[in-house]
């Protein structure tokens, strides 16, 4: 049976079709869209704005422009390496802006804490150039073709990675370029070595020039119409705040807010009360930075934590802030008080270096042996910031570790080495500073007097003076007046006041001193003689010479029975007497009494000891009094090169017998030769020791005398006018230096010279 035409047959076939037979099969076309070309220049970011009154820093884009220039066709990375709030970012930033003002095709911005973040910025930027191959769907692989593109394509591009943390989690997302058309910046906070591996270059970003953040504080008030609250402190405002970048950021808004002047800004920062989140407070954070600026200096801290296995870092770190942010010794983390607050079994040396170092590789400290004796430095926001978070219950255990550990390294004598003195003083005013109760523990801690003796050797007799002036207050106010510290100190007052040749006011407190002393401890104790031996020497200072002959050989008498025949006080006392026998015309006694001292000095001390090379000096001076001219001159010769191989140049002591010399000179009639070296002397002392120093002050009537031998008579004349009228300010009318500059000036001018 079939089914009419058209119709479905028994054996399920179609015949014909429903179109007919002149129908054709109609093809559908699917036309794609054509791809857009890139619009070049390209933007992945995006970059931050530049802050209020950004400074340019020259001098680091120079660096930054070297290490580009150095790389060839094969672009190299710059790792911008720095402390929380030194402006990396910004400089980066700004490194991007002037990208895209030169007409490069590509800059990406790039967060790089984490790989993801990287990786996410990667494969949009690889859709946004039109990468082939990128897809879309997979951002790591897109990510991965990205960084192919970058390492062939002739177009010039800058990939910034910003704030690097962890350097392991880059080590494949590091750009490259075979062309030379790129250029990759980095910026971190680690000195990590795995930062500068694979052709990296590290700049190390510190704070401001002095210069740049006083421009940036006026530029910053001035901007906001704020010009009346500058004033002549801004620069020493800037210096408080470290010339930190973020930290001036956040003061000058404060100030903006407030209305505050840099004095007034400058009193509220300094003042001890005031925590850092007071005077920097989150509200000033005016340019987006997202941190109250205690995080931002300490935000490496945690992740300090997280890989010290010993635990130590955060004491050291601790102990750092205590001390003064310029740097202190390396050698004092080997010290036991320093290892034994590390470490309840005492830490080793090694140990507390992989501490510090760790700390260094954060960027919360400096940990640089090429750089003693101040190798290990911090800066003074951050110490702020660690100080502010020692629990008060930690902080004397801490303090009296570091003051330990002070007189643990210190040298005695120190003149030997001056940089070290001077750095271990600068600790210790600083340690006083943060921990002043700290270190009275009943008695003044050691590392209180040993400063202040220090300052006394190194001839700074006006510091000197003001610092055992304090220290005499506060054990007085401590201790009370009759305590044999205070007395010791009160002691050491006299000696500062006789050095300063304030030797009226010196001989009447070693006077009452000596009278305490008596009747407290008797006349044969060590501190009783300490002040006989130093009241007899301001007795000398008067002119009282028999008088100080008689006290001293009563005090060689008692110090060979109280401490023996070869014992250091000893030798100081024979010394003293030596000294005395000379000024009372006793030439003999003194020659043969001094030579005796020097022989047991050397065998005692050494030769080089700065007691035994002071011995050499009175020697000399015993020589010049007995009319032994060549011997004198001599021994002189010897004695100024040992004294400038051991102390230096400008060491007060060295000083002193450059000033021999130029006596000498004058003795054998060289007068011009006398001239030129008293000339150096005076500016040297001016320069070193300040234009009031008494040394100054006679050095300058000495070179008017010279000046006056060698016929230059108006250069004298008006050098010695100015002698006298400094003498008389600062040592007054009848002081017999100042009676004797003004005698010699009036002859000078009754010669006929006005």
């Amino acid at each position: 049976m079939r089914v009419g035409a058209g119709g479905v047959g028994a054996g399920g076939s179609i015949e014909g079709s429903a179109l007919g037979e002149n129908s054709r099969v109609a093809n559908i076309h699917f036309h794609q869209a054509p791809v857009p070309a890139v619009a070049w220049p390209v933007e992945i970011g995006p970059v931050p704005a530049l802050a209020s009154a950004f400074q340019p820093r020259h001098d680091l884009r120079k660096q930054v422009e070297g290490a580009r220039a150095d790389g060839g066709t094969v672009v190299l990375t710059q790792v911008l390496s720095g402390g929380g709030g030194v402006g990396k970012t910004q400089l980066a930033a700004a490194c991007a802006c002037d990208a895209v003002a030169e007409g490069y095709d590509l800059v990406v911005w790039a967060a790089a804490t984490e790989a993801q973040q990287v990786i996410t910025q990667y494969a949009q930027a690889a859709a946004r150039v039109r990468v082939p191959g990128a897809a879309g769907h997979d951002p790591e692989a897109d990510a991965r073709l990205f960084l192919e593109w970058l390492a062939t394509t002739s177009r010039r591009w800058l990939v910034v990675l910003d704030d690097v943390t962890d350097p392991a989690v880059l080590t494949s997302w590091w750009p490259a370029s075979r062309t030379g058309s790129g250029w990759v910046l980095a910026t971190t906070r680690l000195k990590d070595a795995r930062m500068t591996g694979g052709g990296r270059t590290r700049i190390d970003i510190d704070v401001y020039t002095p210069d740049e953040a006083r421009t940036f504080v006026e530029a910053r008030l001035t901007g906001e119409g704020m010009e009346h609250l500058l004033d002549e402190q801004v620069a020493e405002l800037a210096s408080a705040l470290g010339h930190l970048p973020l930290a001036l950021s956040h003061a000058t808004a404060y100030m903006i807010n407030e209305e505050l002047t840099c004095t007034a800004y400058l009193a509220l920062f300094t003042d001890q009360r005031t925590s850092l989140e007071e005077a920097l407070p989150e509200s000033a954070d005016t340019e987006g930075y997202g941190r109250q600026i205690t995080t931002t200096l300490l935000l490496s801290l945690e992740a300090v934590r997280a890989v010290d296995t010993t635990g130590f870092a955060t004491t050291a770190l601790s102990l750092v802030a205590l001390l003064d942010p310029a740097g202190h010794p390396h050698a004092l983390w080997s010290a036991p008080p320093l290892l034994g607050c590390l470490a309840p079994d005492e830490a080793s040396p090694d140990q507390a270096h992989k501490a510090l170092r760790l700390l260094h590789r954060y960027a919360l400290i400096t940990c640089d042996t090429r750089a003693e004796p101040r190798a290990v430095r911090i800066h003074a926001l951050t110490a702020r910031a660690v100080r502010e978070g020692i629990p008060e219950a930690r902080l004397p255990e801490l303090a009296e570790a570091a003051a330990d550990a002070l007189v643990n390294i210190w040298p005695y004598p120190d003149q030997l080495r001056p940089d070290l003195a001077a750095t271990l003083r600068a600790n210790t005013d600083a340690l006083v500073d943060h921990a002043p109760d700290c270190l009275w523990d009943s008695v003044p801690h050691a590392v209180l007097g040993r400063a202040g003796e220090s300052l006394s050797r190194s001839g700074l007799v006006v510091p000197a003076l003001a610092y055992w002036q304090r220290l005499a207050a506060d054990c007085e106010r401590r201790m009370g007046h009759e305590h044999l510290q205070t007395l010791t100190v009160r002691s050491a007052l006299a000696t500062a006041y006789a050095d300063a040749w304030r030797v009226p006011e010196a001989v009447g407190l070693q006077e009452r001193v000596l009278t305490d002393c008596r009747r407290l401890v008797g006349d044969q104790h060590p501190l009783t003689l300490g002040v006989r031996n130093n009241l007899a020497i301001s007795y000398g200072k008067t002119g009282h010479t028999e008088e100080v002959v008689g006290l001293f050989e009563r005090l060689v008498a008692d110090c060979e029975r109280q401490f023996g025949d070869k014992h250091p006080h000893t030798l100081t006392a024979r010394n003293n007497l030596a000294t005395a026998y000379r000024e009372a015309g006793r030439v003999v006694w003194a020659v043969g009494l001094q030579r005796w001292v020097i022989a047991d000095s050397e065998r005692l001390l050494g030769a080089e000891h700065p007691d035994t090379l002071g011995a050499r000096l009175n020697l000399i001076n015993c020589y010049w009094q007995g009319g032994m001219v060549e011997e004198a001159g001599e021994l002189l010769t010897q004695l100024i090169a040992d004294f400038e191989r051991l102390l230096g140049h400008e060491d007060p002591e060295t000083l002193n017998v450059r000033n021999h010399l130029a006596y000498y000179y004058w003795q054998a009639g060289r007068v011009e030769e006398t001239v030129a070296l008293l000339a150096a002397l005076v500016a040297d002392r001016e320069r070193l020791m300040g234009a009031d120093h008494p040394e100054t002050l006679t050095g300058r009537g000495n070179l008017a005398v010279a000046q006056w031998e060698a016929g230059r008579r108006e250069e004298a004349v008006a050098l010695l006018r100015r002698a006298v009228a400094d003498l008389d300010r600062v040592l007054g009318r009848r002081h017999p230096d100042t009676e004797g500059a003004r005698s010699t000036l009036a002859r000078y001018e009754s010669e006929g010279l006005t």
